[in-house]
C-alpha cells in the first residue's frame, strides 16, 4: 500500500520526477566512478604484479625495479644464496637496458631487457619464437614498425651511441624471431627483449655495464610460503638489495599516488551530498503541494507512521531508479576516463584507473539508498507532524 501510494504521488508530476531521477542518476555515476578510482589503481596494480606469479622483486639497494640504470652485481652468487632457501621455487633474474638501431640514415631507439626465457616473467610471446638462440631477439609490435622489419628479418643493435662521432658500440647481428607483448610496458614504449648473456657480452665495452649483473630478479615462493618472511631473509642475506613484496610495492605506489585517493573521496562525498540535497529538496516540495491531502489521510485515521513510511519510499524509489541508471552511466564514463588517463606516458598498459568491482558498485549504490533514507527522513517527519485541523483550514481558506 505503502509503495503504491509512493508511486501514484511521483507519476503525478513525471517530468519533476525524471529531471530528479537523471540528477540522482549523475551523482551516482560519479560516485561510483570515484570509488572505483579509488581502489582501482590499487587493485590494478596488484594484479599486475601477481600477473606471472612473481611474489618478490630484487632491485639495487634503496631503488625501485628499474627506477634508475643501478644493478645487482655477481648474478651467480645472489642466485647461489637465494637457492639455500627451500621455500624459493623460481628465480628470474632480468638485466635491463637500451640499444639503439640504425635504420635507413636514422636511430632508432628502445629499451631491452636480458632474460632467461625458460624462467622469464616480462612478456607474452604474441607470433613466432622465442629466444631460444644466442643471436634471437623479440620485439613489441611498436618497434616491428619503427624498424619497418618482419619476423626472420637481421637486425644490426648496439648498446651504445655516440651522436658526436655518429659510431655505435657494443653492436651485433641479431634476427628477429617473435613480436611479443610487455606485460610491465607502457603502450608508447618501444621495447625488445634477448637473452641475458647476450646482453651481457654486447655491454663488455661499457664499462658501468660489464661483468655479470642484473637489474631486477623476480622471485617466486612455495604457495605455503610466508611471503614477507622470506623477503626479511632475502634483506638479512644480500644487504645490497632491496626486497619488495606485493604488499610492500602497493604501500609504496600508495604513497605516490595518494592523491587520486584523496581527490576521488572529495569527488566522491561531494557527488553524494549532492544526490541528498536533490532528493531531499524533490520531496520537501512534494509534501508541501500535498499537505492538505496528509492532513486529511491523518483525519481518517491514517498513522503517523505509516504517512514517514510513505515518503521514505518516495525518497528511496528516487535514489534506486537513479542509482541504476548511473550505473551503467558511471561504467561508460569510466571506460572514457580510463582510455584518456592510460595514455600517460610512461605507463603499463595493464594500469586500469578506474577497475570495475562488484563491491565498489554495492558499496555506491548502498550509500544512494541510504542517502534517499536520509533525504525522505525531514520531510516525512515534518508531514507526520503537522497539525491536522490548522491544515485543514488553510486548505479549505486557500
Amino acid at each position: 500500500m505503502r509503495a503504491v501510494l509512493a508511486k501514484a504521488s511521483l507519476v503525478r508530476h513525471r517530468a519533476r520526477t525524471m529531471l530528479a531521477i537523471l540528477g540522482v542518476a549523475i551523482a551516482a555515476a560519479m560516485l561510483l566512478d570515484m570509488v572505483m578510482l579509488a581502489t582501482g589503481m590499487r587493485e590494478s596494480f596488484r594484479q599486475l604484479l601477481l600477473t606471472r606469479g612473481f611474489q618478490l622483486r630484487l632491485s639495487p639497494k634503496g631503488t625501485l625495479p628499474f627506477d634508475t640504470d643501478a644493478t645487482i652485481g655477481d648474478v651467480a652468487g645472489v642466485m647461489s644464496t637465494l637457492r639455500r632457501n627451500s621455500d624459493i621455487r623460481e628465480i628470474s633474474p632480468v638485466l635491463g637496458g637500451s640499444i639503439h638501431i640504425a635504420v635507413r640514415g636514422r636511430d632508432v631507439s628502445a629499451s631491452i631487457l636480458g632474460i632467461d626465457p625458460k624462467v622469464q616473467g616480462d612478456y607474452e610471446l604474441l607470433s613466432g619464437n622465442d629466444v631460444t638462440a644466442a643471436n634471437a631477439i623479440v620485439v613489441n609490435a611498436r618497434l616491428l614498425g619503427e624498424l619497418r622489419s618482419k619476423i626472420g628479418d637481421t637486425i644490426s643493435v648496439s648498446t651504445g651511441y655516440d651522436p658526436q662521432t655518429r659510431s655505435y658500440s657494443g653492436q651485433r647481428a641479431l634476427v628477429v624471431t617473435g613480436t611479443v607483448r610487455f606485460i610491465y610496458g607502457a603502450s608508447d614504449q618501444s621495447a625488445a627483449a634477448v637473452r641475458r648473456e647476450t646482453l651481457q657480452e654486447m655491454n663488455a665495452q661499457l664499462p658501468t655495464r660489464a661483468g655479470d649483473r642484473a637489474s631486477l630478479f623476480m622471485i617466486r615462493v612455495r604457495d605455503s610460503a610466508n611471503v614477507e618472511a622470506t623477503r626479511h631473509w632475502i634483506e638479512s642475506q644480500l644487504p645490497n638489495v632491496s626486497a619488495l613484496s606485493i604488499a610492500t610495492a602497493i604501500a609504496q605506489v600508495d604513497q605516490r599516488l595518494s592523491y587520486f585517493r584523496q581527490l576521488s573521496l572529495i569527488l566522491g562525498a561531494v557527488s553524494l551530498f549532492v544526490g541528498f540535497l536533490l532528493v531531499t529538496t524533490l520531496v520537501t516540495v512534494s509534501v508541501n503541494e500535498r499537505a492538505g491531502e496528509i492532513a486529511v489521510l491523518r483525519a481518517i485515521g491514517v498513522s503517523r507512521s505509516h504517512v514517514i513510511e510513505q515518503i521514505v519510499v518516495e525518497g528511496v524509489f528516487i535514489s534506486l531508479l537513479g542509482a541504476i541508471i548511473g550505473l551503467a552511466l558511471g561504467l561508460a564514463t569510466a571506460r572514457y576516463l580510463n582510455s584518456i588517463l592510460s595514455a600517460f606516458p610512461g605507463l603499463p598498459m595493464a594500469i586500469d584507473f578506474f577497475l570495475f568491482q562488484p563491491r565498489a558498485a554495492w558499496s555506491a549504490l548502498g550509500l544512494l539508498i541510504a542517502s534517499g533514507i536520509g533525504a525522505g527522513v525531514y520531510p516525512a517527519f515534518r508531514a507526520a507532524s503537522l497539525p491536522i485541523a490548522e491544515t485543514l483550514r488553510k486548505e479549505a481558506i486557500a
